[in-house]
């Protein structure tokens, strides 16, 4: 669709005719088109206009026509542009415990570890998140910051694709990781997220309980989604109940299924490589991108021909306009 964007302009193509008008009267009058010199000793013939400057009279107008059309500036308006979704700050929180390496998940019919199963899912996830900025975290007996929140999406995944099982120590800092993942989020319009993937083990390292960085993630508004993996055929470690002496008593602390219930997230259990993509599926669901309306269109502005046509135009008016004189 062709379109004016200084529609206004076009009124001008009025005083095209008038101009042509007045200027055919003047040429059939013999009224020469140019200031010339007189002088009494010259044929009073050489004043009047040649035969045959209709032609460049008409080229003229149509110059005119077609400066005027350029300046109204002609495009052509095309689909619209749709912006990149709005996405969020997302913080993937590993844990990299021995237990992680034990080979209970089938992946591409063999067995494989419970890190490989999580690296393969948690990197086509981030793949298909280009609006949001991901963060990438491990915790074992410490918790580090591999990749602070990033829109580059190959680094994330090149670093999942590098983790190694026992990097961090051997514990679990939960807290310490929890912690440290809450520091870097940024709140936007959406709500940021973290994702703690673990093996259900308690807490046990760290400078930082899980309850307080509970109680800072409430205070934040960061939800936190909770993956407890692990085969539902391995077997139990039996337990042996002890009873506390006073002095052995500690406060608590919230397991995964609390941290989600506390901070607004969801917690899953994954027993095999199908609940682990099931999983991804539905927080891609709870934590969707906010998709922004198109506000602009395609523009190909076309100005460049009609004003191409019209120098074209004068230029050829003017060669008939030498002709003539030189005829």
């Amino acid at each position: 669709m062709i379109e004016f964007a200084q529609a206004m302009v076009l009124w001008l193509w009025v005083l095209v005719p008038l101009w042509l008008a007045l200027a055919l009267r003047r040429s059939a009058q013999g009224t020469p088109g140019r200031v010339v010199l007189r002088h009494p000793q010259l044929d009073p013939a050489a004043f009047q206009a040649p035969p045959g400057g209709r032609v460049p009279l008409l080229l003229q107008a149509l110059a005119f026509a077609l400066l005027i059309a350029a300046l109204a500036q002609p495009r052509q308006v095309g689909a619209w542009i749709t912006p990149p979704p709005q996405g969020r700050d997302l913080a993937l929180v590993i844990d990299t415990s021995l237990t992680m390496s034990l080979e209970d998940f089938t992946l591409q019919n063999r067995k494989v570890s419970r890190m490989a199963v999580l690296k393969q899912v948690l990197a086509d996830f981030v793949a298909a998140r280009q609006a949001d900025r991901f963060a990438l975290l491990v915790f074992g007996s410490d918790a580090a910051l591999l990749t602070p929140p990033t829109f580059d999406h190959a680094h994330v995944v090149a670093q999942l694709r590098r983790l190694q099982v026992g990097v961090a120590g051997d514990n679990t800092a939960l807290g310490d990781a929890l912690g440290l993942a809450l520091k870097p989020l940024r709140q936007q319009q959406l709500r940021p997220a973290i994702i703690l993937v673990s093996d259900g083990e308690p807490s046990n390292s760290g400078e930082t309980s899980p309850a307080e960085a509970v109680a800072v993630a409430h205070q934040l508004g960061v939800a936190i989604h909770t993956l407890e993996i692990g085969s539902a055929a391995r077997a139990q470690p039996a337990q042996t109940a002890v009873m506390p002496t006073p002095a052995s008593v500690e406060e608590p602390q919230p397991g995964l299924a609390d941290i989600a219930r506390l901070t607004g997230g969801k917690h899953w259990k994954i027993h095999s490589t199908a609940d682990a993509r099931a999983v991804m599926q539905a927080i891609d669901r709870l934590e969707p991108t906010l998709a922004r309306p198109a506000r602009d269109r395609e523009v190909r502005e076309w100005y460049l021909l009609p004003l191409a046509l019209a120098i074209a135009c004068l230029l050829a008016a003017q060669l008939f306009i030498i002709r003539r004189q030189a005829a």
